[in-house]
């Protein structure tokens, strides 16, 4: 028997068993209210680096402070901050145009 052959035999369970999906979706609330308050915490650590390490990572203190306070309480301010770094990080590494 050739190795096609027996991949054909298996039967996989393709619908979710009953309940489960209520608890996937609860699973999924509770894990990403978690990482944003997880996130919230290292933004907030964020306030005790001086300016030169937070030049490093492409942000500036002002970027904290907005993300902080544009972000509710459950929502994740990381995803601003990278906005933030990435959107300075085209400008600060762009190169001239030629003149």
């Amino acid at each position: 028997m050739r190795t096609t052959e027996c991949g054909a035999e298996l039967k996989l369970l393709h619908e979710p068993l009953g309940g489960t999906t209520r608890l996937g979706l609860v699973l999924s609330r509770t894990k990403s209210v978690w990482r944003a308050l997880r996130n919230r915490v290292s933004a907030n650590s964020l306030h005790d680096m001086d300016d030169r390490q937070l030049d490093d990572i492409g942000i500036t203190r002002y970027d904290v402070v907005i993300a902080l306070e544009r972000s509710g309480l459950l929502d994740d301010p990381s995803l601003l901050l990278s906005r933030a770094a990435r959107e300075r990080s085209r400008t600060r590494f762009a190169r001239p145009a030629n003149r």
